[in-house]
């Protein structure tokens, strides 16, 4: 799995974790929908940090905890 395969994974677990939608988690953050769906249909080629960290205050979660998650671990390197 790639890392933006798994960030998208890893948004979709958390909203589904938490019985939120998508959308919500849109209002919740203030990262508009069509940033969220570019980055979950993979049309992101690079999501920002600055988005991941919008994304976890409006989970009320760390960076760090957006990132334990186990298919961050098991990503393929990206540098060829």
């Amino acid at each position: 799995m790639r890392t933006k395969e798994a960030i998208s994974k890893r948004i979709l677990d958390l909203c589904e974790e938490r019985g939120i939608s998508v959308n919500m988690l849109c209002t919740m953050s203030g990262v508009t929908q069509s940033t969220v769906n570019n980055i979950l249909c993979g049309r992101n080629k690079s999501v920002t940090v600055a988005t991941i960290k919008k994304l976890c205050d409006g989970l009320e979660i760390t960076l760090g905890e957006f990132f334990s998650a186990p298919d961050f671990d098991e990503a393929e390197q990206e540098v060829r």
